[in-house]
C-alpha cells in the first residue's frame, strides 16, 4: 500500500540541502523564500548546509544525509523541502535511514528526484515533484506552482485535479522583473506521440531522468519490488523530463530503463519540456518519443508541465493518476489510494 503524508496548518518546514546548497552570494533567496513562508504561517526551520556549497555539493556527503535523516526523523518536521537541486545527492542514498523516515512530504525536483524516487521505492512513502524552496519566495506565484500546497494538502482517499498551464518559462532570468520569480512568456502546449488524444492511468513514479536512471541495479531503484510490495502490480505512470541529455544519451537512458524492467506493466509515458535539444545526427528529440512509443507499444505525451521549464504540476510518487491530453492542454486527476 501507498502511505500519503499530511501537511497540516500551521505546519513546519525544514530546509536541508542533500545536493547542492546555496552560496554566499544567492543567501538572500533564501531569507526571501524563508520569509514568504513565515508570512503565510510557517513555521521554518534552516539547515546548516543549506548554507554552504563547496566542489558540487553542499558539504561531505555524511554530513548532508546526517542533516537530512534529522529532518526525515523529525516527528515536528512535515515538510522537507531542499533549496534546489544539484549534482550529487545520490552520494547520501546509502547514508539513509530509510526505516526511521517519518510520515512526512518531501519536496523537490531537478537531482532531489533521486530521493523522491528511492524514498517512495523503499518505503512506500508518497513523495512530491514539484517546485523547490527558493522558487516559493515571490509574493506572486502562478496557479500551477500555488498549488502545491492544494495537492500536498488532499487527504488519503481524494482526488485533486491539476490542469496544464497556460504559458511557460522560456529561459531563466534573474534580472527580469521582480513580480514573479518565473517570467511565462510562451505558450503551453501539451502534445501527443502521433495523435492528438491520449488518456491512461495508472501509479505515478518519475523524475529527471539524467539522474534517477543511475537507480538502476542497486538496492535503491527495484521498481519490480515495490509493485509487488505497495501497489499490488498495478500499472505504472511515469513521468520523465530532461535536463542535460542530448537525444542519443536520453535514448540509451530510456533502452536501459526498459532492459532493466522499469517500463513493465506500464500505462504510458508522460515527458517533461526541456531546454535540451540537441539533435545527433538529424535524431531528435521527437523521434526518440516515436522509437519509445513504438518500443512499447504505450502512449506517449510530451512537453507536459514538469521539469526545468516551469512552472510544474506536483506529481506524486505512488498516487493513482489518470491523465487527459487533446487539444493541446491536459488534465491530470491524483487519487490518493492506498
Amino acid at each position: 500500500m501507498i502511505v500519503y503524508p499530511r501537511l497540516p496548518q500551521p505546519a513546519t518546514v525544514g530546509v536541508t540541502a542533500p545536493s547542492s546548497g546555496v552560496s554566499r552570494e544567492a543567501h538572500s533567496l533564501v531569507r526571501e523564500a524563508v520569509a514568504r513562508f513565515e508570512q503565510q504561517g510557517y513555521r521554518v526551520v534552516v539547515g546548516e548546509t543549506t548554507w554552504t556549497q563547496h566542489k558540487a555539493k553542499s558539504a561531505p556527503a555524511r554530513v548532508r544525509a546526517a542533516e537530512l535523516n534529522a529532518f526525515l526523523h523529525d516527528d515536528d518536521t512535515d515538510l522537507v523541502i531542499p533549496p534546489w537541486g544539484g549534482e550529487l545527492l545520490i552520494e547520501v542514498i546509502e547514508h539513509l535511514d530509510f526505516n526511521a523516515i517519518g510520515r512526512k512530504w518531501v519536496m523537490g525536483y531537478s537531482d532531489i528526484s533521486v530521493l523522491l524516487l528511492a524514498v517512495t521505492l523503499r518505503t512506500g512513502m508518497a513523495t512530491a515533484h514539484g517546485t523547490n524552496f527558493v522558487d516559493l519566495r515571490s509574493e506572486y506565484t502562478d496557479p500551477t506552482t500555488a498549488a502545491w500546497e492544494q495537492v500536498l494538502r488532499t487527504r488519503e482517499g481524494e482526488s485533486i485535479s491539476q490542469t496544464s498551464s497556460s504559458h511557460h518559462q522560456a529561459s531563466w532570468n534573474e534580472d527580469a522583473s521582480a513580480q514573479g520569480v518565473y517570467h511565462l512568456t510562451e505558450p503551453t502546449v501539451w502534445k501527443v506521440v502521433r495523435g492528438d488524444r491520449m488518456e491512461a492511468s495508472g501509479r505515478l513514479l518519475g523524475g529527471c531522468i539524467d539522474v534517477i536512471r543511475h537507480l538502476i541495479g542497486t538496492p535503491y531503484g527495484d521498481v519490480r519490488a515495490f509493485r509487488e510490495r505497495h501497489i499490488q502490480g498495478e500499472t505504472i505512470l511515469w513521468y520523465l523530463e530532461n535536463c542535460e541529455l542530448v537525444t542519443v544519451d536520453m535514448r540509451r537512458s530510456l533502452v536501459q530503463m526498459k532492459l532493466a524492467g522499469w517500463f513493465e506493466n506500464c500505462a504510458g509515458i508522460l515527458f517533461g519540456r526541456s531546454g535540451v535539444h540537441i539533435p545527433r545526427e538529424g535524431y531528435t528529440e521527437l523521434d526518440l518519443f516515436e522509437e519509445i512509443a513504438d518500443d512499447l507499444g504505450l502512449p506517449v505525451a510530451y512537453d507536459i508541465d514538469c521539469g526545468h521549464k516551469p512552472p510544474q504540476l506536483t506529481l506524486i510518487n505512488g498516487a493513482y493518476a489518470e491523465v487527459t491530453v487533446e487539444a493541446g492542454g491536459g488534465t491530470l486527476v491524483q487519487t490518493f489510494r492506498s
